[in-house]
């Protein structure tokens, strides 16, 4: 039997290696026990029919159970033919002799065209596009298919929602609404990487469909070239999931908490400024909201713009592509997001800092006391400019 230590090379000398032509002859005579040596989230990606499932750390337990005559013929494989040869070997160290490995093992099998068991939801493009995210047992092909069928909103196609678009894209977000009017600017192209030098001039939202659709044709990209105001939030918002938040002003910021409050919708929430950024996510009743975190806009001289203070490109990336990571996870329902957690980054000091934050029972918008808004009057809402007197916020 073979150590751990012991090289592949020397192991496969002296198992049976077969061939993929003859392996398939002995799977459809139906005189030999076949099985799948894989971890349990490759079993579910794909499989051949009539294999037992069985993990390798596992089979060494079980084989008695599973082919109680040693001299019956067995069959094993795994993603190439790897662990089924180790697995091999230490059969044939307990007794079995007429153990084979089906060479190439699956990748192999699919390579070659011969069928495979596969699961419902993903097409054969899409299984290999998203392989690397269906290998994580923590996301698998059902994590996937969550997302594939997930409806992720951006607000702002800049500094945080070029950066978040692309990789919600990239991770297979089925679909993806942006709501941005304005256009790009020679300003943007330091931080907003969705667009190009050739765009300038062009929607946003339009240079960000461009970019998306050519990396990913299974995402269905929203446009809404439109500013969030009172009178079309809750149209725009009803129909996602989750709402990623990359504003660029308070009032806005303010009437999206409001408005994701009544309906109910997850925020995922970040800003930037010079060398800094901080980001938390919001889901309504489970943790605080906006306004518990920020119960007044900050004065003008604490939060000028980007335009005036300026802003690290890359922390816009940096911040974004968490705000993309709490999208995911939310839609995936994997991981722990930032609920009632702030977190801060300091690029200059690379250094991350995390704050805890309560729901306040006392909240204007979540708390206790409030009462459940009528549905006739659930489109209305405050003078938000007059609430922040037009303070703009840091992005």
């Amino acid at each position: 039997m073979a150590t751990t230590a012991e090289p592949l090379e020397q192991i496969k000398e002296r198992i049976d290696l077969i061939p993929l032509d003859e392996a398939r002859e002995e799977i459809e005579s139906g005189d030999v026990e076949l099985i799948d040596v894989r971890e349990p989230h490759e079993w579910d990606e794909a499989h051949l029919e009539p294999a037992t499932h069985v993990p390798q750390g596992e089979l060494l337990e079980r084989i008695d159970e599973l082919v109680p005559d040693r001299s019956e013929r067995v069959l094993l494989y795994c993603r190439t033919d790897n662990r089924s040869s180790r697995a091999a070997d230490a059969l044939q160290g307990l007794g079995y002799d007429n153990v084979g490995v089906i060479r190439g093992g699956i990748v192999g099998w699919q390579e070659a065209g011969l069928p495979v068991v596969e699961p419902e939801g993903l097409t054969a493009q899409q299984r290999m596009r998203y392989s690397r995210h269906t290998l994580l047992p923590e996301v698998g092909v059902d994590g996937q298919v969550k997302l594939l069928n997930s409806k992720v909103l951006l607000i702002g196609a800049g500094g945080l929602g070029a950066p978040s678009a692309f990789y919600l894209a990239a991770a297979g977000v089925g679909t993806l609404g942006i709501v941005d009017d304005d256009v790009v600017d020679e300003t943007n192209l330091q931080r907003q990487v969705i667009h190009t030098t050739e765009r300038v001039g062009m929607p946003k939202t339009q240079s960000a469909k461009l970019s998306i659709e050519a990396l990913n044709p299974d995402v269905d990209v929203v446009e809404h070239r439109a500013r969030l105001d009172t009178d079309n939030i809750l149209e725009i918002i009803e129909g996602y999931d989750v709402l990623v938040d990359g504003a660029d002003n308070f009032p806005t910021r303010y009437l999206l908490n409001d408005a994701s409050v009544r309906l109910r919708k997850p925020v995922v929430s970040a800003s930037i400024l010079g060398f800094d950024g901080q980001i938390s996510t919001f889901v309504p009743y489970e943790g605080p909201c906006y306004r518990c975190l920020y119960p007044v806009p900050p004065p003008p001289e604490l939060a000028p713009s980007c335009g005036a203070a300026g802003v690290l490109g890359v922390m816009a990336g940096v911040m974004g592509l968490l705000q993309a990571n709490e999208a995911v996870k939310l839609v995936a329902g994997i991981g722990e997001p930032l609920i009632g957690r702030l977190l801060l980054y300091d690029s200059l000091g690379t250094r991350f800092t995390e704050l805890k934050v309560k729901r306040d029972p006392d909240c204007p918008i979540c708390g206790d006391a409030v009462p459940e808004i009528p549905e006739s009057e659930m489109g209305r809402f405050p003078d938000y400019e007059a609430f922040c007197a037009g303070t703009p916020v840091a992005h």
